[in-house]
């Protein structure tokens, strides 16, 4: 038996905040060979090489420890890349004017994927402009299964920005 997602949430979220990062997301995955992927980033958006093997070192002394996992199983710790997946309602918000798919738990007008652009949120749910609607769509984040920006030339400029902007501030600031 294999410990749960929210029961590995449970531990491993204080030490994540603690070494100053966000979780993105935890996943367990594998039958035989079980991995743990932690996928985090600073508040800023960034996450270096440097970063993850931070985290990683923090979070394997805590899992030595409690080994909430049986068996053996490989520690994963990455950035949520380019094309991250959106999960929480302030990732709807940053990423607005992006192109983004999300699956909804239920179809809405028989309907359980869309893809168009984010236009930000609105209370709890989450705006997004569908390809060929004149209106723009609210989707309760409560139903939306999963999210993911899609890989775009606008979202690969914007990233290289971002990162630009992040390594000129992080020489100023040693």
């Amino acid at each position: 038996m294999t410990a749960s997602i929210a029961a590995l949430t449970d531990l491993l979220l204080p030490i994540i905040e603690t070494e100053g990062y966000e979780l993105i997301r935890l996943r367990l995955t594998g039958a035989k060979q079980q991995t743990l992927q932690i996928m985090a980033e600073r508040p800023d958006g960034t996450m270096t090489a440097e970063d993850c093997a931070r985290l990683s070192r923090a979070v394997s002394a805590v899992l030595e420890e409690a080994d909430p996992i049986s068996g053996e199983y490989v520690l994963e710790v990455s950035s949520p890349g380019i094309d991250r997946p959106l999960t929480r309602l302030k990732d709807y918000a940053r990423w607005e004017g992006f192109v983004a798919k999300i699956e909804l738990s239920q179809p809405v007008e028989g309907q359980k994927r869309y893809r168009g652009t984010l236009a930000g949120v609105e209370n709890d749910d989450v705006c997004i402009d569908l390809d060929g609607e004149e209106e723009t769509a609210l989707i309760p984040f409560s139903i939306i299964a999963g999210g993911k920006l899609v890989m775009t030339d606008e979202l690969i400029a914007e990233s290289l920005r971002r990162a630009k902007h992040d390594e000129k501030h992080r020489a100023e600031d040693p």
